[in-house]
């Protein structure tokens, strides 16, 4: 799934290897004046560990679609004169921030990446081998075998992108979301007036006056079926498990479905089949396109009044003339900011 730059991948599969440790040492004192030298041989290097850590300077798992295997440099040997292998290089993996990842085999979770800079280990490096002088007794004062390197582990990792953002904008397709992003951060997300424009999600960022800012994330169209994978929904809805709260856009002007209310609870039935813990999520309904519709004021507030009999605050607005937009961010601002 990629946005216009072809930059917007969500699920990657990768391969990561950690270094072998290096092998121990056989060798023995070598002295002028010592005819009988001792075991001196050092140990082997540990193998370099794979890491991933969280980013924000990335937003995608795009880097992932060319490069697909990872790893970690080996132990060197240990050397004469007790001169330990030096350790493998670790190759640190950068992702972007709200990055999961799965073993691919037995589906275990080994990291939730949600804080810039978080850095987790995914495989060790292999312990280098132990050098002769270890293995020196009172009846084997000269052995003459040291330990091979332990090897380095490999797994097959899934890696899956969910947005963490605290606003998530929701609705079915063309009611506006991507509009309504670019008017209110500095989000430049692909708009025209057909369904889909919108082929993944965008974020953006709303900065306050008093420098205080939040992140916002316009989800891709929902429609009905999406939580069975209609439209790539299954997809678009795991997005919205780590947003904070939900604006609910709904088109006024011509609704989907022909009914506004019928087009709300078209995407609630979908939040609800996807994870039923989508509905705790606090939600504020999003009247849009009242410069195009010829409802009257009483109208829109009669509408507004339907969705606050059902629990939601309501607001109407144009985020393409721009009316409203002033107290819907004062409206973000005291919910994300509280």
């Amino acid at each position: 799934m990629a946005n216009k730059y072809m930059g917007f991948i969500d699920e990657a599969e990768i391969t990561v290897k950690s270094g072998d440790g290096g092998a121990g040492c056989v060798s023995f004192r070598k002295e002028r004046f010592v005819s009988k030298g001792g075991p001196d041989g050092g140990d082997g290097g540990k193998g370099g560990n794979v890491l991933i850590k969280a980013t924000k300077r990335l937003y995608s798992l795009y880097d992932f679609s060319s490069r697909r295997y990872f790893k970690a440099q080996n132990g060197k040997p240990g050397r004469g004169k007790n001169r330990s292998g030096t350790k493998g290089r670790s190759i640190e993996i950068l992702a972007p921030i709200g990055t999961i990842v799965k073993d691919q085999e037995t589906g275990e979770l080994l990291a939730d990446l949600v804080h810039d800079n978080q850095e987790i280990i995914l495989v060790q490096g292999g312990d280098g081998g132990k050098g002769n002088k270890h293995f020196a007794t009172s009846t084997n004062r000269a052995p003459r075998f040291a330990q091979e390197g332990q090897q380095g582990k490999q797994k097959r990792l899934k890696l899956e992108l969910k947005l963490i953002a605290d606003i998530g904008i929701i609705g079915l397709p063309n009611a506006g979301k991507s509009t309504l992003l670019s008017r209110l951060s500095n989000a430049h997300p692909q708009i025209a007036d057909y369904p889909f424009t919108t082929l993944s999600p965008n974020l953006g960022v709303l900065t306050f006056d008093d420098e205080q800012s939040i992140t916002i994330a316009d989800i891709p169209g929902l429609v009905e079926g999406a939580s069975n994978g209609r439209g790539l929904g299954h997809r678009f809805l795991q997005h919205i498990e780590r947003t904070g709260l939900l604006l609910h856009m709904l088109d006024i002007y011509q609704p989907g479905s022909g009914d506004i209310l019928k087009d709300f609870f078209i995407v609630q039935k979908e939040l609800t089949s996807s994870n039923p813990s989508l509905m705790k999520k606090h939600q504020v309904i999003v009247l849009n396109k009242i410069d195009l519709n010829p409802i009257n004021s009483k109208g829109i507030k009669k509408i507004c009044r339907s969705f606050n009999d059902l629990g939601y605050e309501c607001l109407a607005i144009s985020a393409l003339a721009g009316q409203g937009l002033e107290e819907l961010k004062q409206l973000l601002k005291n919910k994300a900011l509280s």
